[in-house]
């Protein structure tokens, strides 16, 4: 994010023109519309979600229900309330529609490699808009776009750096806030989340947008 005033304003323009391209994008044909996207702002933190629930179509945002509740307490835990957060950060996902329910279980359907493959240059497209200089991904599939992983507890409670052609980004890998996760309430996931949250604390992008007290 620049603090040049006439360059934030060409990258507000950029990613307003963009986000209404990806409003009206319906490449595939199994997600259910509409296609929930953040705020239009321009950060240095991009925190990258699964995809919508059933319930974000309905109140047009990202993180818009139960699971959002448990994300936002833990961002308010190091000082920046939900109102805040969503006005300070730009908020993405590795899909935009929701996937529908899992025909084979509890949950929602997780998306399949073509449909990743098919968002992906929205996300793409954002890196080059907003450069950002910390990525939060939340949940499993979104921490494997960024960083390998077997299991959770492999890279939640760490700080990595991504250096490609398109992103040079530290990223500090969260779990998923489901209410049908257990993890995040037990050992080791109980104390690798608080150390995932101090590490996103500390950082300098974070400073930024925490209000003084």
């Amino acid at each position: 994010m620049t603090n040049n005033p006439e360059l934030l304003k060409q990258n507000i323009k950029q990613l307003e023109v963009h986000q209404q391209e990806l409003s009206n994008c319906s490449r595939c044909e199994n997600m259910i519309q509409p296609v929930i996207t953040g705020n239009t702002v321009c950060s240095n933190i991009m925190t990258v979600g699964q995809a919508p629930g059933i319930h974000e179509g309905r109140v047009g945002k990202p993180f818009g229900w139960t699971a959002g509740k448990t994300l936002f307490k833990w961002f308010a835990s190091i000082g920046v309330e939900e109102d805040e957060f969503r006005k300070q950060v730009y908020m993405a996902a590795v899909c935009r529609c929701f996937p529908g329910k899992n025909p084979k279980g509890s949950g929602d359907r997780v998306p399949d490699k073509q449909e990743i493959a098919t968002c992906k240059s929205w996300i793409e497209e954002e890196y080059k808009i907003l450069q950002p200089k910390l990525i939060i991904p939340i949940g499993k599939l979104a921490i494997s776009q960024y960083l390998p992983h077997k299991k959770l507890s492999d890279v939640v409670g760490q700080q990595f750096v991504i250096d490609t052609p398109l992103l040079q980004a530290d990223c500090i890998p969260l779990p998923h806030p489901s209410g049908l996760s257990t993890w995040f309430n037990m050992e080791p996931g109980k104390t690798l989340l608080k150390d995932a949250l101090n590490l996103i604390e500390a950082h300098k992008s974070w400073k930024q947008i925490k209000p003084d007290k």
